[in-house]
């Protein structure tokens, strides 16, 4: 939908923006979701049963996009979450919330997830703000999509193209709002047996280049601002990470495609700490209908997890599924097969990923995924099963369903 000649006095109305009155252009969007989750904790608690192993949300974003002439723009959103009064017989808890009351985490709240300004300056886009960070461009601070909605970070960011076929960014990433509570905006943080904090947030430099159109490289590099070691001092640490994509299909003519990928990087927290190293390679092709990928990662002994220090939850490694970020970040190897090929009005997608630990506890760990993702009743939707099975005697595996049904407008 688009609102046209609504001046700065109207948007300060709805408590975004003060200014003068002035001619604008606003488009409007969003979306509304309903989000479901449950799970029988290893045989401890059955499927569907209400309690805190079952979660729902209700969710409605607003997003309003601003064209303030003379090269400047306007980003605003705003979330709201709820639960449609699930809690009282079906579900214990929710996905995300919106802000906290006297008894904790509101059932029904809202909050500001993004307000930022832009500004082009020739061949340069200024980003100042809150916002979403791609994990294209930013792989240890980016912005999750897996939640009822998306983590966002305050951040000021620089994207230039004046280098042929190359995008340099550079960001300073101040805080993030990670996913349990969107209105909750904290340091950076590593996971380190511990929270490290990152106290002074991060910069962040990262070079795209695709000069060699099938083989497009990515290069970012951070420095972490006052590191926090558990022992409480503080230093500057720093992280580097890469990621090559070779068309091999393209390459060699091959009558399919054949896509290689490789990963790889270093987290420094220095404070005394040692360094994480981190590996990744991927093979994707073609079988028929079906696309086939398969990745392998290895992550050593270091101190600090390869994750998202903007949630603490995700990784950037290609063995990523829905649940096994906590044991494919840190001392382990893993393998990872996905298959994904088109089925009635969507896509049939089906994953299987062993770690292998390597620390003294040896937890191995395996997962099954099977989702499936279609159009229905004019809305997107998914539908999930993961089978998460770590390797301890007596602990059956854990069975998970998920659903959601997302609206764009």
């Amino acid at each position: 939908m688009k609102i046209t000649n609504l001046s700065l006095v109207a948007i300060a109305a709805v408590g975004m923006i003060s200014g003068a009155s002035a001619d604008v252009d606003v488009k409007v969007g969003g979306q509304g979701v309903l989000y479901y989750q449950t799970m029988d904790n290893g045989g401890d608690a059955d499927l569907f049963d209400k309690g805190t192993n079952s979660k729902a949300n209700a969710g409605l974003q607003l997003n309003l996009n601003a064209d303030l002439g003379n090269d400047f723009g306007l980003g605003y959103q705003e979330t709201f979450l709820g639960t449609l009064g699930l809690e009282k017989n079906l579900v214990g808890g929710t996905m995300q919330n919106a802000g906290h009351d006297q008894s904790g985490p509101s059932l029904n709240s809202h909050t500001m997830t993004k307000l930022y300004l832009t500004k082009k300056l020739a061949n340069t886009t200024l980003k100042l703000g809150r916002q979403e960070l791609p994990k294209s461009l930013s792989p240890l601070a980016f912005t999750e999509g897996w939640n009822v909605f998306k983590n966002t970070f305050d951040a000021a960011v620089a994207i230039n193209s004046d280098i042929p076929d190359t995008t340099v960014v550079g960001a300073y990433v101040a805080k993030s709002n990670g996913h349990s509570d969107l209105s909750n905006f904290g340091d950076l943080h590593a996971t380190a047996g511990g929270a490290v904090g990152i106290k002074d947030g991060a910069y962040m430099l990262t070079v795209a280049n695709k000069s060699v159109k099938e083989v497009p490289v990515t290069l970012s590099y951070y420095t972490l601002n006052n590191v926090q070691s558990p022992t409480g001092t503080s230093e500057a640490g720093s992280a580097l990470w890469g990621d090559v994509q070779v068309d091999v299909g393209s390459l060699a003519k091959l009558p399919s495609p054949v896509q290689v990928g490789l990963q790889g990087g270093q987290i420094s927290p220095e404070n005394h700490l040692d360094d994480t190293t981190a590996f990744g390679a991927k093979v994707a092709g073609k079988a028929g209908p079906v696309n086939l990928t398969l990745a392998y990662s290895t992550v050593d002994d270091g101190p600090v997890a390869v994750k998202n220090v903007g949630t603490g939850v995700k990784t950037p490694l290609y063995t990523q599924m829905i649940l096994n970020q906590d044991h494919i970040s840190t001392d382990a190897d893993t393998f990872m097969l996905k298959a994904a090929a088109p089925a009635g009005p969507g896509k049939l997608i089906a994953q299987y990923g062993a770690s292998t630990d390597n620390s003294d506890a040896g937890t191995d760990y395996q997962e099954l995924d099977v989702i499936y993702k279609f159009k229905a009743l004019g809305t997107d939707m998914l539908a999930a099963y993961v089978m998460s099975d770590h390797d301890v005697d007596g602990q059956d595996p854990n069975n998970v369903l998920r659903f959601w049904t997302r609206y764009n407008f």
